[in-house]
């Protein structure tokens, strides 16, 4: 009788210890893995949501936290504030309407500092004469709490297209005349964007997207989110997503493993490195491969070649592609 007494109260202990605010385990793996922060750290996330998440992240209000930086030329180093709705503020910047624009968008636990941000504006301003407008959603993404966090990308992600319809409307432009650049949670949140300006963005580039919680999330990219989409591969399978995403899906390297890296973190960050590049000289052929796999072990026997980043949409292409790059700049290999 005394040892059933306590194996019940060893059974009630357990019970009682698990957690009861777990809402769902949205992805396949271990409940507690590391995911890369802005500045590069790794942090331990738990990624089983839980009700906390959601109530953490319904104080995110993205219409009045996010900040617009524009860069132009003009003002290649300060930026100018741009607000949504703020027509008055518009015709105070540099921004023009006959220029294509570029808006960046961070990852996790970032903000308008972001390493994306430093490397790809000067090599925007430097290939073109653009408007690039850095998105600071650092209220949303700049959370410990990483499941909050991806719950933030979305909502933000359907402010930032409000944002975008407002400016056409204010401007009397078009979704052609846009790229939509993201990193990581970045990567995904460009693509929900795309699908809020109705899918007519003309060119957007996800840099390895952020891989933990989004293999079975409903938001995450997709190949119709814009009339031409590109995927740059980098820490496939750990930081990274693994499979393809877009029209075109770059796997340099095998998609991992990038020469001149040791760390997960180096490898996440060089797909922005190799767009910046790409802008400004060109280079980095890829060849085609059949699968995600075949390009992550170099087995790509298919014909045809294409370019991987650039400035120029390549609207019509699609596939699978690889090549391999240097250790230091300049990376591409021609």
């Amino acid at each position: 009788m005394m040892w059933s007494t306590v194996v019940f109260v060893l059974a009630l202990a357990a019970v009682s210890a698990l957690p009861t605010d777990v809402l769902r385990k949205p992805d396949p793996g271990p409940r507690y893995q590391y995911v890369e922060a802005g500045d590069g750290s790794l942090h331990l996330a738990d990624l089983w949501v839980k009700v906390s998440d959601v109530q953490e992240a319904a104080r995110f209000n993205p219409d009045s936290q996010n900040v617009y930086h524009l860069f132009t030329r003009l003002n290649p180093t300060v930026s100018q504030p741009l607000l949504l709705g703020s027509d008055g503020l518009l015709g105070m910047t540099n921004y023009d309407a006959r220029r294509r624009t570029i808006i960046i968008i961070h990852g996790w636990l970032d903000s308008a500092t972001a390493n994306v941000n430093s490397v790809l504006v000067p090599a925007f301003l430097a290939a073109e004469d653009v408007n690039v407008i850095v998105v600071d959603w650092s209220a949303g993404a700049g959370t410990i709490n990483y499941a909050a966090a991806v719950s933030n990308t979305v909502t933000s992600g359907e402010s930032v297209a409000r944002f975008i319809n407002w400016l056409n409307q204010a401007t009397n432009t078009s979704p052609m005349s846009y790229h939509l650049v993201g990193h990581s949670l970045g990567g995904h949140q460009v693509g929900i964007i795309g699908r809020n300006v109705n899918g007519q963005v003309a060119y957007i580039t996800a840099l390895d997207p952020a891989f933990p919680l989004w293999i079975t999330h409903n938001h995450k990219f997709r190949e119709d989110d814009g009339l031409y989409t590109e995927i740059i591969h980098t820490n496939a399978g750990l930081l990274g997503y693994i499979g393809t995403l877009g029209h075109v899906d770059f796997y340099p390297n095998g998609g991992i493993n990038m020469p001149g890296c040791d760390t997960q973190e180096c490898d996440h960050e060089r797909s922005f490195h190799y767009l910046a590049e790409s802008l400004i000289s060109g280079g980095f052929t890829g060849r085609r491969c059949a699968t995600y796999a075949g390009a992550m072990s170099n087995n790509c026997i298919l014909w045809g070649t294409l370019n991987m980043g650039g400035l120029v949409p390549k609207i019509g292409s699609s596939g699978i592609y690889r090549m391999e790059t240097n250790a230091s700049p300049p990376f591409s290999r021609g």
